[in-house]
């Protein structure tokens, strides 16, 4: 399979400390410890996919002012401001305002305690003062949310220290991880190919709402298009792409020849078409009733979707552009991503069944992702062939992106487990899952939040990352669980 010429535009951080040029002479070695503390926060926030921009230690107006327009020069996503000890609000203003991106406070002590004995030992109080303004971060943390909260500009907040401190670290790798998806949700390009599922009301979506909130590109794309591609497909490659299915599924032995170089010749095509387009996700649904090559291409294209869907290109069905969104999220944290529905309810083993027809995330399937072939695609037409599988059993996330009646955005978000058990051996992705707060009250309180039928899930419980993210685009976020 060849990679996608898809391009990841790594996060750029801008990273600055604050302090009081009035100190430095008065409190011999501060500024240079300050500026240590700096750098071990530079290196801490070292992660791939992230490009720290270190903007120093800012202690006048002036640097303030020089640092925002740094930050426009580098192209900076996101602030962080390291706040190592007493400063000025009009040190930390100018920097925030030009660079106009979402900023994280870091309130961050050297250590969980001053030693006070040895601190009350010193016996010269210069130098007690100066050890004090080490370890005064606190101090100018109100002060500079006063300012933030007067000039309308949103900001967040980790407190803890500098080392030893899983708990602000995690929250600190969190944010910096949610910027990072934001940042990718920026510069995503969405195919969507073909139109809605009719009738289906709850999936009709605002494309403009779905650029203002995420950003990115929607590009139009017609089935013709793939319809043409797969007449340029050559048989050596149908091979290959047979082979690669062979060793990615478990085709079952039912499943005709003819199928799979069916299957591989629209993978191939899609393919092309992806990269041809630099594609990072696809929403697509056509029926083709009457144009026979139109048919035959979407009737195929449930194996090729699902490669794309595992290698980073999410891929949804019925058009449900809202949720190939929800996907592509959940991919881009390293979750998966698998499109579903509410399946059944088991009430006995207060479970919920659910899947959907159609391509899944096989990165994310619970053992080998099986092949079978389906003489009729439920309520769509074609036949052909279909994958069946379970989310891997343990943690995971559901997400739905949301369209609001007042023309808004929330993030719908609910943990819970995929648990073993018998599914609907159907042809199609099916899974059972299993809330903290049960089948009945998990159904009705997801309901109550307007979704569409379809959501995203995604392996692990991330949903603290989710409201990151949210906060970072300025929408709701709605946690049910």
């Amino acid at each position: 399979m060849s990679p996608t010429t898809v391009p990841v535009h790594p996060l750029r951080v801008g990273l600055f400390g604050i302090g009081l040029d009035t100190y430095w002479p008065q409190f011999a070695g501060l500024e240079d410890r300050l500026n240590r503390y700096i750098g071990r926060v530079a290196q801490k926030l070292q992660q791939p996919g992230v490009e720290i921009v270190n903007l120093g230690l800012i202690d006048t107006p002036a640097k303030a002012m020089s640092a925002g327009h740094q930050c426009r020069r580098e192209d900076v996503d996101f602030l962080v401001l390291y706040v190592t000890t007493y400063a000025l609000s009009s040190t930390v203003l100018p920097v925030v305002r030009r660079a106009k991106v979402p900023v994280l406070v870091l309130n961050l002590a050297p250590e969980a305690s001053i030693d006070y004995a040895w601190f009350n030992s010193l016996g010269d109080r210069t130098k007690m003062t100066g050890e004090w303004l080490a370890y005064c971060q606190t101090c100018p943390v109100p002060e500079i949310a006063n300012v933030f909260q007067r000039c309308d500009i949103p900001f967040f907040q980790v407190t803890g220290t500098l080392e030893d401190d899983l708990t602000a670290w995690d929250e600190i790798h969190a944010w910096i991880e949610a910027a990072r998806v934001a940042s990718r949700m920026e510069h995503n390009r969405l195919g969507v190919m073909g139109h809605y599922y009719g009738g289906m009301l709850d999936i009709y979506s605002d494309l403009t709402l779905q650029c203002s909130r995420f950003g990115g590109h929607i590009e139009m794309l017609e089935v013709d298009e793939l319809a043409a591609r797969r007449t340029q497909v050559v048989a050596a490659a149908i091979r290959e792409r047979v082979e690669l299915f062979s060793n990615v599924f478990d085709i079952q032995p039912d499943c005709a020849r003819e199928d799979l170089d069916n299957a591989a010749r629209t993978s191939i095509a899609l393919d092309r078409m992806i990269e041809d387009h630099d594609l990072g996700s696809l929403a697509y649904y056509y029926e083709g009733t009457g144009n026979p090559a139109n048919e035959e291409a979407i009737s195929s294209i449930i194996l090729g979707n699902s490669l794309l869907t595992a290698r980073g290109i999410p891929v949804a069905g019925e058009y449900e552009v809202k949720n190939a969104q929800a996907m592509k999220i959940m991919d881009c944290f390293g979750a998966g991503g698998s499109f579903t529905e509410y399946y059944a309810t088991d009430f006995r083993d207060d479970v919920v069944l659910m899947g959907h027809d159609g391509p899944g995330h096989i990165a994310i399937a619970e053992g080998k992702t099986k092949v079978r072939p389906l003489r009729v695609y439920h309520g769509k037409v074609g036949r052909g062939l279909s994958v069946e599988m379970s989310v891997k059993h343990g943690k995971v996330t559901l997400l739905s992106v949301v369209e609001t009646r007042d023309a808004g955005m929330k993030l719908l978000i609910a943990e819970g487990e995929s648990i073993p058990g018998p599914i609907l051996e159907i042809g199609n992705t099916n899974s059972r899952y299993r809330f903290s707060i049960g089948a009945r009250r998990f159904i009705t309180e997801w309901n109550a939040q307007g979704p569409a039928h379809h959501c995203a899930v995604g392996v692990g419980h991330i949903a603290n990352k989710l409201d990151k993210l949210a906060a970072l685009l300025k929408i709701a976020s709605v946690r049910v669980c």
